[in-house]
């Protein structure tokens, strides 16, 4: 899946390193304060920034560096995707697969927490999904999300075999699989470190958003500012259905542009998690630079 972004006006510039966070989110030694613009967020859920650094068209060491560099910025995430060829570009170009990667990563990095932005739910059995989860978990010392979505790249299934079958198929797919991913991370020994955050991402309002209310920690959603603010009331009200607070769910949105437009605006509608995404071979990282300065000058 594509960190798709809600578009806005680029204010590039340079943001200082920032030291590394726990795995919970929150900066080091900083306070969990209100932000100041006179409205609420979710109770003590800290604004965080994340990178989707797509596995495409570099070379693995320059990929690994990225990573690292991200972190050293001050990303609270560092995200990969889930494909097995390039989404734009040369469409043979380079790429690697998601949960090997996620696998060095956990070993490569230490402070940010990283995931798939998304797993595609078509290309591994729940179960040993959940099991490569938990191993990862382990590895990077309990800074894995579960990152999940029903899949939607045709060519992958076709190059690897999977059947595609339809959009409505896939989702209840993820439907089956959800239920079975966690009754297998409740089975495992040894158990995971902590719950795993389980995130999914994508926008349908009948059924994915349905399967946010309830099995996601994290929503990731994507659009323009009304778009984000519609899909996250019908999150609520799904949630309203089924009896869950829907202040339970983190709010990440996909972004490009200038955080100081955006960010206030996103962060009344209640996200708090903002990722910006970045292509090889040169992947260049300013905008994910602005956002954390951005971040790091909100006072939390």
């Amino acid at each position: 899946m594509v960190s798709s972004i809600v578009q806005g006006a680029s204010s590039p510039r340079r943001a200082p390193g920032h030291a590394g966070r726990p795995a919970d989110g929150r900066a080091r030694g900083r306070p969990r304060a209100a932000l100041s613009w006179g409205f609420v967020t979710t109770v003590n859920r800290p604004v965080r920034v994340g990178l989707q650094l797509q596995p495409q068209h570099a070379d693995y060491p320059k990929i690994r560096a990225t990573a690292s560099k991200a972190e050293e910025l001050g990303a609270d995430v560092v995200f990969n995707w889930d494909h097995f060829y390039p989404l734009y570009g040369e469409p043979e170009g380079k790429h690697f697969e998601c949960w090997t990667m996620l696998g060095a990563w956990a070993e490569s990095t230490s402070a940010a927490q990283i995931g798939a932005l998304v797993t595609c739910n078509s290309y591994r059995n729940p179960e040993l999904l959940a099991d490569m989860a938990r191993t990862v978990d382990h590895i990077s010392g309990g800074r894995l999300i579960l990152g999940i979505g029903s899949g939607w790249f045709e060519k992958d299934y076709d190059e690897y075999g999977y059947e595609f079958g339809t959009a409505g198929g896939r989702l209840d797919a993820l439907a089956e699989a959800l239920p079975r991913i966690e009754a297998r991370l409740a089975k495992l020994n040894p158990a995971p470190t902590r719950k795993i955050p389980v995130l999914i991402g994508g926008g349908g309002e009948k059924k994915t958003l349905r399967l946010v209310a309830r099995h996601a920690d994290i929503w990731h959603g994507f659009g323009d500012v009304e778009t984000v603010e519609r899909k996250i009331g019908i999150l609520r009200q799904h949630c309203a259905e089924i009896g869950r607070d829907p202040a339970e769910i983190e709010i990440s949105v996909g972004v490009s542009g200038a955080p100081e437009e955006l960010g206030p605006q996103l962060v009344k509608l209640g996200a708090t998690l903002f990722t910006v995404s970045t292509g090889g071979p040169d992947y260049d990282l300013t905008k994910l630079s602005d956002w954390i300065t951005w971040r790091d000058g909100l006072g939390q």
